[in-house]
């Protein structure tokens, strides 16, 4: 196996074998394959396959959810694994968690019992979301959110 400092951290995944031999694997599982699958796209087709890449952003960042896939948890981003988070949302992120806790005193003081169960599950996911980015600089719009972003942070 060759090594660089770049890329040994790689090499129990990325093994030189297995780099020189996928081309190869490529080459026979498409001589496999019908040739019809190989055809170039129709325009229609070609704008879908760009409007799921296009659909992809939201406001906390971008789903990774595969193409031709519907969304699981209906568009519910922050309980989604799949949701790659912009660090550069952090402060949002951190304002909708700030909502949760407001929302669950809320529904507790109102007995709505359907809202005391479901928001505990977005509050997890996006406090788990907020732990993913912990390493990663926080650049807040202004100083207030920047408080509440190391704040949150040290929770």
């Amino acid at each position: 196996m060759i090594a660089s400092p770049r890329t040994q951290a790689y090499l129990a995944v990325f093994q030189d074998d297995l780099i020189r031999t996928y081309p190869g694997f490529l080459d026979r599982r498409r001589a496999a394959r019908p040739q019809e699958e190989y055809r170039e796209p129709t325009p229609q087709e070609w704008r879908d396959f760009q409007q799921h890449f296009e659909l992809r952003k939201v406001s906390l960042g971008t789903c990774g959810r595969p193409y031709g896939t519907p969304c699981k948890h209906e568009h519910a981003c922050i309980r989604c694994p799949v949701l790659q988070m912009d660090p550069r949302q952090k402060p949002r992120l951190i304002e909708i968690i700030q909502n949760l806790r407001e929302r669950i005193r809320e529904a507790r003081a109102n007995g709505w019992l359907g809202e005391v169960e479901g928001l505990p599950v977005s509050f997890d996911a996006a406090m788990a979301k907020l732990k993913s980015l912990k390493n990663i600089p926080c650049r807040p719009r202004h100083a207030r959110l920047h408080r509440r972003c190391i704040a949150a942070s040290t929770e």
